[in-house]
């Protein structure tokens, strides 16, 4: 029977009001794991771990690695959970702070950001491939998540969407891994360039905003004249990489103003 500090019984509206907080801890506990699975199933596939391999990194079984990815770990203790996010390179309130807060999975989310990229990019006459593998032999295939092409121009866009940033530093170099395996693949007289998509989620604002001269830094190009690009043929390709905003719907790509 719940008590006091000092060993007497609750009064009745306390132990209703006690029995209503641990019912709505526990829901809470319960929306917090099922936004978090999704994060820690992106994490691991980024770093081209298997499930098995993640959970030896963390200390614990591979059953409770897919419980988490799954959005069922909601009683697990917050040393574990760390311990989980430790294992894929990131820390475990990231998980919970880039959350998209969509109540649609996310990998509908990421293909409809998918879908607006190659419909946009038609007006500019791009052929368009998504999940384009740039390393078939690999053990682990690599992926683009959307390749463009303009033949005719000698032209190859390595289009990376992110739905929310983790860790931006490792999406960064990802993407760099990426160009590079492309410019072996092709002729020297053929221009690759490298756009960054993010979803404009008040998180990712936030993100970018602090990370802004970074973002700056690492793509040069003008947001517009990317946009341009996808959008008209008479429009060249930057031959620096470049950084968009897509709409929280993914239904639409705008240009990126970091100051």
């Amino acid at each position: 029977m719940p008590t006091e500090g000092g060993g007497r019984r609750l009064p009745d509206r306390h132990l209703r009001r006690a029995r209503s907080a641990r019912m709505e801890g526990r829901a809470r506990s319960r929306d917090l794991a099922r936004q978090a699975g999704p994060g820690f199933r992106e994490r691991r596939r980024v770093l081209g771990l298997t499930q098995r391999e993640a959970s030896r990194r963390a200390g614990v079984s591979q059953g409770f690695w897919s419980l988490l990815e799954r959005g069922g770990a909601t009683s697990a203790s917050p040393e574990t959970l760390a311990a989980c996010a430790a294992a894929v390179g990131a820390r475990w309130t990231a998980f919970l702070e880039a959350t998209p807060g969509s109540q649609q999975p996310r990998d509908i989310a990421h293909l409809r950001g998918q879908q607006t990229i190659i419909s946009f990019a038609a007006k500019g006459g791009w052929r368009a491939r998504p999940e384009h593998g740039i390393d078939a032999w690999a053990h682990r295939s690599r992926s683009i998540d959307v390749f463009l092409e303009r033949p005719e121009e000698r032209q190859i866009a390595v289009v990376e969407l992110f739905d929310f940033l983790v860790d931006g530093g490792d999406a960064m170099r990802s993407m760099t891994d990426k160009l590079a395996a492309v410019r072996r693949q092709v002729a020297s007289d053929t221009r690759v360039s490298g756009l960054f998509v993010l979803r404009a989620t008040r998180r990712n604002r936030v993100l970018v905003n602090e990370l802004r001269d970074v973002i700056r830094a690492r793509f040069p190009a003008s947001s517009t004249a990317w946009i341009e690009a996808l959008a008209r043929t008479d429009r060249p390709m930057p031959a620096e990489d470049g950084f968009v905003w897509a709409s929280v719907d993914g239904s639409r790509l705008f240009a990126a103003r970091l100051g």
